[in-house]
């Protein structure tokens, strides 16, 4: 007994130190049925103003058992290991466990992308704040949902966020920045269904190595009814990137500013071979079978559409290979046309896929004013970027961010914005929650389109 009423001593000390210091309490961590990897990328660093004791609920499975072995590696690194503990519940009624959590906790989710919209709604009417991996919907029959969660959300005074990790890289802020930059880039140029004068594509391999060790992946991952074609999934990156960078901090409709015009989706075809290689398992899973023609999966993972975003045409292209060349990363491109000048932000092989920026100015400026003012520019922005140079390329000239300002972890920087949000509501931007339903609203009707062409 002696031993409890001491237990409990310390307790209200404890209470008593951080309401006297001013600290507010730990947050609870949720995560519900974890099934990628990007989850366990949320343990890889402590996270302030988070409780060590995370909280998992999921339905026993190999992903689940590989997120608890990446937790136990991140703990047990010779190297500033972490310290979580895992309060776990495992099994089918995993749901409805969850929801006996009280209120005020930051549910996180990274997997089965068909059912994020179920738990975000799930965790939104219990009263607990929404940290989801991208994408929250995959079809337009659930972006109603989406919107009555939004809108719950607000009522209930509870933060929700998607995972837009490539707005925490320098290279995508430094081109946003650029693009606002009347001298040097003017104002967008509208572009045409032919021409759009926005363009952002992405390559991504299935198949990829750790320390060259092939890294697997669930057969769901293969499913589009459970991932969404690629223009769902990773086509969210490219959208939010389109509106982020045109409109910095402005809110976007879907209703009056955007409008989707042409779709296209391909598939990637897989053998028996590649998907044993990709995903440890000998044979079709059942629901994997209609999608297989002649012993190959068909896999709609490559999509592109054309749409405006306030009169701008915008273009995104997804791409999904098998498996990259030795040492290749995912590549990205980006390029905005401007009335004075072209900003391209380019990460494919000839960059190492690093992000690098070139602008280009226009024919008709006069080059001598107009490279001035890119320096002048420059200069201003030192501050934001310190060490930023910028050296000629042919016509094109090169910004250079220091090698020290790239890379980091753009998830843990992304939650700890989220978490600030979560102490103070009034420092949220509300726009982003109409913004993220217009990126939807593009994923989603390109989807839908391009299987309309079918």
């Amino acid at each position: 007994m002696a031993f409890y009423i001491r237990a409990f001593q310390i307790l209200l000390a404890v209470f008593a130190a951080m309401q006297f210091s001013g600290m507010p309490e730990p947050l609870r961590l949720i995560e519900v049925d974890p099934g990628h990897s990007h989850l366990s990328g949320l343990h890889n660093h402590m996270l302030p103003g988070v409780s060590d004791v995370v909280h998992i609920y999921s339905p026993l499975s190999a992903e689940l058992t590989a997120h608890l072995a990446a937790i136990t590696r991140a703990n047990g690194r010779a190297e500033n290991p972490t310290h979580w503990s895992v309060r776990l519940f495992a099994g089918p009624d995993y749901l409805t466990e969850m929801q006996r959590e009280n209120p005020g906790g930051i549910v996180a989710l990274s997997g089965r992308n068909a059912a994020n919209i179920l738990y975000i709604e799930t965790a939104l009417r219990k009263g607990q704040h929404v940290f989801a991996d991208k994408p929250w919907i995959i079809g337009t029959e659930d972006f109603p949902r989406l919107e009555a969660a939004l809108k719950l959300a607000h009522d209930g005074h509870l933060i929700t966020c998607d995972w837009m990790t490539l707005r925490g890289d320098p290279a995508y802020r430094l081109v946003r920045d650029l693009v606002r930059q009347g001298s040097i880039f003017g104002i967008p140029v509208p572009g045409t269904v032919e021409r759009p004068s926005v363009q952002l594509e992405n390559l991504h391999a299935l198949l990829k190595y750790s320390n060259g060790v092939p890294q697997k992946r669930p057969a769901f991952f293969l499913d589009i009814r459970q991932q969404g074609e690629g223009m769902a999934d990773v086509g969210t990156h490219l959208a939010d990137l389109a509106q982020w960078t045109l409109f910095p901090n402005q809110a976007i409709s879907y209703r009056t500013d955007v409008r989707v015009l042409q779709a296209e989706h391909s598939a990637l075809a897989l053998t028996q071979e590649q998907f044993t290689r990709l995903t440890g398992e000998s044979a079709w899973p059942a629901y994997l079978k209609e999608n297989v023609v002649d012993g190959k999966l068909a896999d709609y993972t490559n999509g592109s559409c054309v749409y405006t975003l306030r009169g701008v045409h915008v273009s995104l292209k997804v791409r999904w290979q098998f498996e990259a060349p030795p040492g290749a990363g995912d590549s990205y491109f980006a390029s905005y046309l401007g009335t004075r000048a072209l900003i391209e932000l380019r990460a494919g092989p000839k960059e190492h896929f690093v992000p690098e920026i070139y602008l280009t100015p226009a024919e008709a400026e006069p080059i001598a004013a107009w490279e001035a003012n890119l320096n002048s520019v420059a200069n201003l922005l030192q501050k934001e970027y310190p060490g930023l140079s910028v050296e000629k390329a042919g016509r094109s000239f090169h910004l250079l961010l220091p090698k020290t300002d790239r890379g980091g972890d753009g998830l843990q920087k992304l939650f700890g914005e989220f978490v600030g949000f979560v102490r103070d509501r009034n420092t949220f931007p509300e726009f982003e929650s109409g913004n993220l339903l217009a990126k939807y609203y593009v994923t989603t009707t390109a989807v839908a389109l391009a299987n309309a062409r079918r």
